[in-house]
Order: C-alpha cells, then sequence, then structure tokens
C-alpha cells in the first residue's frame, strides 16, 4: 500500500506533513517549505532601517501619523525605546519571543538602540540582534502653539453681586478652574487648556480657556460652590473653513450678594442673622436663639435687608454666668460692664469665653466659623 508524501516545493525534498496553514495567511506559502528552505530566508523581526521620532519640546508630546500623543515618557530615551518597540515586527510563527533593549546615546539627538530578540520556531531556538538608530527631531505641538500664541475660546469671569468677590472666592474659583482642567488634561484632553488667568482686576478674576465647553463647565462649578447664576455672552469673531460661525464666549459667575459669615438683620422682629449658605436662597442661624432662617422663595439670595457686618468683625469677651437656658452674662468689649444677653442655642455651659458684634447697643455671641468637615448648610 502507498503512503502520500509532502515535497518542498522549492528544492523537492520531503518535508514532514504540517498542519494546513488558513486560506489568506500571508505566511501559508511557507509552512510548505522545508526547515532549510524556509529558515534560510527566515527574518525573526522585521527591522526599520531607522526610525524618526518627532517630539514637542514644550510638553513631550509624541507625533504619530496625524495625532500628537501624551506618551507621558521621562527622557527621550523612554520615547525612543517606545517607538522602536511600535516600528518592530515579530514574525507570526515565532513562539516563546523574549526580548531586551540597550539604548546608547550618541548625542541629544540620536539614540542608538542595540536590540536582542529570541524565540522558538518549528521547535528551533532562534534568535537576532541588531541596531536601530533613533533621530529625535522637535517641533512645537498644535496645543503648545496656540497657548505660546495666547489662544483661547472662552472667558470666565468671577463677579459678585453689589460687592467685589473676597480673596477667600477669588482664590478658590481659580483652584477650581486648575483642578477642572488639571483632570481633563490628565484623562488625555489636548483640546483643555488655560490660556491665562488675570488675579489683577479688582472686580474679580478673569480666566482665559481653550474652548467654549471648559468655559461652561468652570463657571457652572464655580456657582455650585458658592451659589449665584452664570450669565453668557457670545461674540463673533470669524468663520471657519466651512463658513460656520465661530463665538468667544463670556461667561460671568456672578456670585451672591452675601456670604457665609455676613451678619445681616431681616428686620422681621427676630434679631440679626448669621449667613451659612447663599444657594438658592438665602440661609443662616439667628444669633439671638441659634435656629434655622431662609428667606421667602421669591427673594432668592438677595433679600431686602440690611448688612450689618462680618463674621470676622467679632470680638472675644468673657463669660460672666449663665443664667439660665435662654440668657448669659457677658462683659461689654467696649464698657466693660456686665450685661444679660439671649444665650442661642450653640453657647455650651462650661464656655469661659464667646466672640459677639454690637449692633444699636446691643450684644449678639456669633456661632464659631465652621471646620471644613462641617457643614451649615
Amino acid at each position: 500500500m502507498s503512503q502520500s508524501r509532502d515535497f518542498c516545493p522549492r528544492c523537492g525534498d520531503d518535508v514532514a506533513p504540517r498542519e494546513s496553514p488558513r486560506p489568506g495567511d500571508r505566511h501559508e506559502h511557507d509552512v510548505a517549505l522545508c526547515d532549510g528552505c524556509y529558515f534560510e530566508a527566515f527574518e525573526l523581526v522585521d527591522v526599520p532601517e531607522r526610525v524618526h521620532v518627532t517630539v514637542c519640546p514644550r510638553c513631550g508630546a509624541v507625533h504619530r501619523g496625524k495625532r500628537w500623543l501624551d506618551v507621558g515618557a521621562e527622557d527621550y530615551t523612554d520615547i525612543a525605546i517606545d517607538e522602536v518597540s511600535e516600528a518592530l515586527g515579530v514574525h507570526v510563527d515565532a513562539e516563546n519571543v523574549q526580548w531586551g533593549v540597550e539604548p546608547e546615546q550618541i548625542d541629544p539627538t540620536t539614540i542608538r538602540m542595540h536590540c536582542t530578540f529570541s524565540g522558538v520556531v518549528r521547535e528551533r531556538p532562534v534568535h537576532a540582534e541588531f541596531v536601530v538608530p533613533v533621530r529625535i527631531g522637535k517641533e512645537v505641538c498644535d496645543r503648545c502653539g496656540r497657548i505660546a500664541g495666547g489662544y483661547f475660546a472662552s472667558i470666565v469671569q468671577v463677579r459678585a453681586e453689589e460687592r467685589e468677590p473676597t480673596t477667600e472666592e477669588a482664590e478658590v474659583a481659580i483652584e477650581i478652574a486648575e483642578s477642572y482642567i488639571g483632570k481633563k488634561e490628565a484623562g488625555g484632553d489636548r483640546e483643555a487648556f488655560i490660556t491665562e488667568i488675570d488675579r489683577e482686576s479688582a472686580a474679580g478674576p478673569n480666566i482665559k480657556l481653550s474652548t467654549n465647553k471648559l468655559g461652561q463647565a468652570v463657571a457652572n462649578r464655580i456657582t455650585d460652590r458658592f451659589g449665584g447664576t452664570v450669565d453668557d455672552h457670545p461674540t463673533l469673531v470669524t468663520e471657519d473653513s466651512d463658513g460656520n460661525e465661530v463665538y468667544r464666549v463670556t461667561f460671568v459667575a456672578r456670585l451672591p450678594k452675601y456670604t457665609p459669615g455676613d451678619l445681616i438683620d431681616p428686620d422681621d422682629g427676630d434679631g440679626p442673622v448669621v449667613v451659612t449658605s447663599a444657594h438658592g436662597t438665602l440661609k443662616g442661624r439667628r444669633l439671638s436663639t441659634g435656629e434655622r432662617y431662609e428667606a421667602a422663595y421669591e427673594d432668592g439670595t438677595t433679600p431686602d435687608v440690611e448688612k450689618l457686618g462680618t463674621r470676622s468683625e467679632a470680638v472675644e469677651t468673657t463669660v460672666v454666668t449663665i443664667e439660665d437656658e435662654h440668657a448669659v452674662q457677658l462683659l461689654d468689649p467696649e464698657t466693660y460692664e456686665a450685661k444679660t444677653v439671649a444665650r442661642p442655642a450653640f453657647v455650651d455651659e462650661d464656655v469661659d469665653t464667646v466672640r459677639v458684634v454690637k449692633h444699636d447697643r446691643d450684644l449678639y455671641i456669633v456661632p464659631p466659623k465652621p471646620t471644613a468637615a462641617a457643614s451649615e448648610h
């Protein structure tokens, strides 16, 4: 009985039967070759003559194809290793492939990559060593070019109703913008950046941003933090290549008239209030009782009230005695006379001193400023 045999199509020698390749496999013609013919033209790694890398000297982004990519490399050697790794192609038949690379810095823009590869092909160990020269070119990326050119698409103006923003409000608003844009950048959004922050304007900070979407988001986050409203004012600046109108938008984050810590008198017969929140409606605590206060819905955050001062203007004075749950005797910080005043719920029995404000010769105890972990809302 005859036995079917396979022959090498190149030299005619007998070859051991092998698994048939999948139709369309780019290496299907190699499967029929004997080992001698197969390894005669075999290359473990497809190696380019050289690799050219374009890097932005400002941010370190690498240009690949038509895009700039943030690769997170610490220096040009890391970038060269990554680019060589992308450029090399290992033979599809190789198994158990291991490789290593040893960079050699020739000059600031040239690195030689000494590469070693090993693997197993047709149950035979294979090995390859080669050197790939890498040339580092420098070019400012689109993003850094726009930043350097002062490009911006939106402005966030931090303002306040009938007052100037406090130093704390201005600083926190800037921190909100920087934190939000920083997270966008860290997430790979190369369109996100702050062009300029004007901290010197007496009316409040002005923050220039790269897109209108970012401007809207930053303004919303500022008013989420402090309360208030956002107004937008678009200005037509140009048309794009398709004839579409391009607008630059100014977003005004207008903070409420009153801020937490302001002392006001609603003139409703129940005494002064320390403001605790200006979100939606004005909220606070009565200085005489410690009870909650909230302005009427229609008055929102700007009821018609008299501002008496701020919590920071309160002065410390001595508690003479706690008379009962509704009254406490204090020393007047101006005349040093003992005066009986209303004891709000936030005054404990064992306190020795409290902070007070004086209004129309009446003393009012001011609650301590809440800690970061506490909330007065």
